[in-house]
């Protein structure tokens, strides 16, 4: 079938990538994203001077924005300045028991040393191993749509078959006995969407993301990796409308003809939706949906979560740009989001406070702060829960960093369940899509192309490869790779 014009659902990562590479390739490119502005999650909020990324804020994988922006002759510093963080981040065991992670692996090591003898070589063996995951995984498989089994069965990947059969929990438990170091190598996976009992040890290689090369922040915040795919996408000749609402699939002899959105029709020859998958399908009638409200409702999601964005009136101390909070129990906080799906009696939480670093984002002498706690999707999400969290949270900050905050907080703006079920039409209410579980995992996710639907395609983090930024980017260009592959423009 002859593929001319392409409409595209959303303006998130996945799609603002699809649209340049489809661009690329000679396709007529429109992006129709609901919001006001483009980025999907990664949209911003600014008030009385203050500016947060109101979602994701971790900077992974600095190799995987490189090769995005260098298939377009660009590079990263054409869009936004670069910083590696050191420390990457600072986790927190109780008060004034923290361990920071230095920019550099053989400080790290040296912290692993003199926490737990020996576990410095130990960590090598680890990340030796992660390296070689890395290599194997990022620089080839996870380029794959995910057709069939055979495109990441490879002569490097089938010496490394075992680690599918055993878990991050067991290899950690394996290198590290200090439970302090364990929470320090089962994070990473943390940004799957699944639990380190349940996430194949071949996801080390975010171990060696984490430790080798670094966490990074663009000055700005992570909007301006956003407005740096856009600025691509346009300068493509893609079409981007913002305020427009897929309300309506148009179909005929199972093809889709057109969109409609906000009363208006937009003819198209093909349509690739970086929405929600199961609000996609839902706007078409059930015998051509690939999946049904049972298959979705089986699958395990990672997380949601409660978001606050607060502007204090001074620095806050003891404290790093990345702050995590490990004083409580990581299993009985992981069972309330994987198996009793309720809210957590002692959360884990994350606190990211990026003026620490950036200028930009807060006024002089002043702090922003974002503080996230991980859920599961679904919850009952009232304003007195959210209060409830909040206090209990910033509490903790308190106890663990030995200072008063509360009394200095100028504003707090919140963003839960609700929200991202009507910002983004997201399934539960989930933040990060499905998980990368054993069972989850490339053919056994959603799939990139409709078998129903000729010209159907899907992209983002409910699909191939998975969920973050990096895999999102890449699924917008395996979906362009596939669809190339399948019609000719």
């Amino acid at each position: 079938m002859e593929c001319k014009k392409i409409i595209i659902m959303g303006a998130g990562f996945s799609s603002l990538s699809a649209s340049c590479y489809l661009a690329k390739m000679g396709y007529e490119v429109t992006i129709l994203e609901k919001n006001d502005t483009v980025g999907g999650r990664a949209r911003q909020l600014k008030k009385d001077g203050f500016t947060f990324d109101i979602g994701p804020s971790f900077y992974w994988m600095p190799d995987v924005f490189d090769r995005f922006f260098g298939d377009f002759g660009k590079k990263t510093s054409d869009y936004y300045q670069l910083d590696k963080l050191n420390p990457g981040y600072q986790a927190y065991f109780g008060k004034k028991d923290s361990i920071s992670i230095a920019d550099n692996f053989e400080i790290v090591k040296e912290t692993f040393e003199k926490i737990e003898k020996g576990s410095g070589q130990q960590l090598q063996k680890f990340i030796d191993q992660a390296e070689t995951n890395y290599n194997i995984a990022i620089k080839d498989l996870v380029y794959k749509p995910g057709e069939n089994i055979f495109e990441i069965v490879t002569k490097d990947s089938a010496k490394q078959l075992w680690q599918f059969f055993s878990t991050i929990k067991k290899e950690v438990e394996k290198h590290v006995k200090n439970p302090n170091l364990k929470k320090i190598l089962e994070f990473p996976v943390l940004f799957l969407g699944a639990k380190p009992s349940n996430t194949p040890a071949f996801y080390s290689f975010m171990n060696y993301a984490d430790l080798k090369l670094g966490t990074w922040h663009p000055q700005g915040g992570m909007y301006k990796v956003v407005e740096g795919m856009a600025s691509v996408a346009k300068e493509l000749g893609v079409k981007i409308i913002t305020n427009k609402q897929v309300s309506e699939i148009v179909l005929a002899d199972n093809m889709i003809k057109a969109i409609k959105s906000n009363e208006e029709t937009y003819p198209c020859d093909l349509l690739l939706s970086g929405a929600d998958y199961e609000h996609t399908e839902s706007l078409l009638p059930e015998n051509l949906r690939q999946y049904s409200a049972k298959y979705w409702d089986k699958k395990t999601f990672a997380p949601s979560a409660l978001l606050f964005y607060v502007g204090f009136d001074k620095k806050i101390e003891q404290t790093s740009h990345h702050t995590l909070f490990f004083d409580a129990s990581f299993d009985k906080h992981a069972a309330t989001i994987y198996d009793t799906k309720e809210w957590p009696e002692d959360p884990l939480f994350y606190v990211s406070f990026p003026s620490k670093t950036d200028n930009s984002c807060a006024p002089e002498g002043k702090e922003a702060a974002v503080f996230l706690i991980p859920l599961a999707p679904d919850l009952e999400d009232t304003e007195e829960l959210r209060d409830k969290y909040f206090n209990i949270v910033v509490d903790r900050l308190e106890k663990n960093t030995e200072q008063t905050v509360k009394e200095h907080i100028l504003f707090k703006e919140s963003y839960c369940v609700n929200e991202f079920k009507e910002d983004y039409n997201a399934y539960k209410g989930n933040a990060y899509g499905l998980a990368n579980t054993i069972l989850q995992t490339h053919i056994l996710r959603p799939k990139l192309r409709s078998k129903k639907v000729k010209n159907l395609y899907f992209t983002g983090q409910l699909t191939v490869p998975g969920p973050g930024v990096p895999p999102s980017l890449i699924s917008g260009k395996i979906v362009s790779d596939l669809i190339k592959k399948k019609h000719s423009s």
